[in-house]
Order: C-alpha cells, then structure tokens, then sequence
C-alpha cells in the first residue's frame, strides 16, 4: 500500500459512520464515499456507473452471473476468477501463438441472434500479454453483444480504449496499492446488469466500506511509474537470456511489470524454494492459484507442454522496485540455473 492510500485508510477509520445512515455522521459518511466513488471513476476516464465491491474476483462474478447477454464466451487464458464462471452455455475462445484473441476468429463465434458476453482480460496476470481490446469490442458490439474486461492489471489511466469500449470493467485496488478488500466493477449501463437489490444502487447489498474506498482513490492519485518499469523489464528480459532463459512471449505486446520466464531443465518449484531463500518473492501460475501448483491453463492455452510449462516462474514489479533488486534477482536467476545445469551434468 501507499503510504497515502494508509493514511486515507486510517482517516476512514477515524470518522467511520454508516453511509446509508441518515444522521448527520451518515450524511458525512456518504459524501466522503461519493467522492471516493468519483475520484475513481475519473482516474479510470470512466464517465458512466460505478458499483465499489469487495475486489476484482467479487465484480467479475457479478459480470459473469447477472449481465442481461444470455450466452457467454472467455478466452482460454482468463484469470481463475473468470474461469470458475464456465460451465454449460459458456463457450472457450482459443488464443492465437502470441496469446492474444483474433477478432477475426472471434467474430465467426458470435451471432445477432443470441447477444453474447465477451470476457477478456486487459493483461495476462502470467504472461502480461495484453490483448486488443478495441478490435474485440468491434467485432462483439457489431454482433449486438457485450464486453466484459478484467482490467485488474490495468494501472489507472493507462489504456483509453477500455473506457471507450467496454460495457463492464474489473478493477481491483490493491493491484495498484490500494487496500485489500476493495474493488470496482464499471458499468456502461445498469440496464445491463440484473439488480438484487440493497446498497450500491441496488446492485450490490452490504454496508459499504468507506475506508477502503477513500484508500483506494488516495492511491489512484499517485501516478505508476510505467516507463521505468518497462526500462527494468528489459533490463531483466535481457539478463535472463543472456543467461540460458527464455522469456515466454517475449515479442507480444506485454504489460512492463509482468513477465513469465523459463529455466530450461529446473522445476518451477526447485526454483521458488531457492528464490524465496535468496529474498525474491516470484511465483509460478497466477498468485491466486500458485498455492495449488497445479499446471497454469495460461501456459497450457498459449501452447506450452511438459516440461516447458512446469519449468516456468511469473514474475512482477511494484511501485517501489528498483532497479538493484532486478539486477539482484537477474544475478540469482543465473546462479540458481548454473547450479541446475551443474547437478545435471
């Protein structure tokens, strides 16, 4: 977290009152929340509605369940969050050997007859590939359908085209150093979207979080360093090749903060037990599933098999790294594969 996104927090905390209440305390309580609620509809360029949630996983299952689209499509490397929302009627969309959707190939999977929910991510939480979300959204809203994008990757201000173009965005405000436990789900239109009734416009039931609300406008405030990060992804892209690496995908467009990376020869995780004990914090699959360290689907759907895939460490930066922890991991990258190649000779 921010140091500002703390001190908001703490400022929340200090004149917490039900926002829905209707006493003088409330009243202050859901002015401080609509603020909150507009600041960060406005970091995001979002001019239309916005429900605060729980986090990313909570507005996708809102997306995923009550959007009015009655067939659904997701593409074959969403996040485990999206993929817990298939079943029957949910068809899978297969990316191409980048690990991007083709629109073209999309297209021929949509029908006027039947609106559809597209479910795309903005980047790959993985791979950080990053897919076309405006040439998706042509194609789906040609077809009379509706895009869904899980942007929880996605640092504010970074991408125009998701305002533009999607009908439903996933943001979650700890990726962008905010608190836990907070997250949003833009909406073009609330006719879109069925109602259950409660707080949150109807949308969503629960007292709502002011806290975590103000904490995650005050972090949106700080702008990401997105030029440095892609400046130590390359310096790192280029030190692991150097040393007998691969970087998956290396020629797709890519978030700067996220990269996979292969040891040839070395299990994923022989290599988090060494990283972890050298003071690196990596992981393999997603962060949400890594615990399981079961096979990541990413890898399987961009076209890695055994041993490749389990040979694979994901890889991010955050606000505060520097430039001497990458050289540092870089350098332990290399001993922990020379020590692979050694054992193996």
């Amino acid at each position: 977290m921010t140091d500002a996104a703390r001190a908001a927090v703490a400022e929340g905390m200090a004149r917490w009152a039900n926002p829905s209440s209707p006493h003088a305390e409330g009243r202050a309580a859901r002015r401080a929340l609509e603020d909150a609620r507009a600041a960060i509809a406005s970091a995001y360029g979002w001019r239309r509605e916005i429900l605060l949630t729980s986090g990313a996983s909570e507005s996708i299952a809102i997306a995923m369940q009550r959007s009015m689209a009655p067939a659904k499509i997701v593409s074959a490397v969403e996040h485990d969050a999206v993929m817990r929302h298939t079943g029957p009627g949910v068809a899978m969309m297969p990316v191409a050997a980048d690990g991007r959707i083709d629109p073209v190939a999309l297209a021929g999977l949509l029908s006027p007859d039947r609106p559809t929910l597209v479910a795309v991510q903005w980047a790959n939480s993985e791979t950080g590939v990053r897919q076309p979300i405006a040439e998706i959204a042509q194609v789906v809203h040609d077809a009379g359908g509706l895009v869904f994008v899980d942007a929880a990757q996605m640092p504010a201000g970074a991408d125009p085209e998701v305002a533009a173009h999607a009908d439903f965005v996933a943001l979650s405000a700890h990726k962008r150093g905010g608190p836990p436990g907070i997250g949003a789900l833009l909406v073009r239109d609330f006719a879109t979207l069925l109602p259950t009734g409660g707080q949150e416009r109807g949308y969503r039931p629960g007292t709502e979080n002011l806290p975590a609300a103000l904490g995650y406008a005050a972090a949106l405030a700080e702008p990401e360093p997105f030029a440095r990060w892609r400046v130590l992804r390359d310096s790192l892209d280029g030190a692991i090749c150097a040393a007998g690496g691969e970087v998956v995908l290396a020629d797709s467009p890519r978030h700067p903060a996220i990269a996979s990376y292969r040891m040839p020869g070395i299990a994923s995780a022989a290599q988090l037990i060494q990283f972890d004990s050298a003071g690196f914090a990596v992981s393999a699959g997603s962060a949400c599933a890594s615990g399981t360290l079961k096979p990541s689907h990413v890898l399987t759907a961009i076209g890695l098999d055994d041993p490749a895939r389990g040979e694979v460490v994901r890889v991010s930066f955050g606000r505060a790294t520097t430039a001497g922890e990458v050289d540092g991991f870089a350098s332990a990258w290399s001993s922990v594969a020379r020590r692979g190649r050694i054992r193996a000779a």
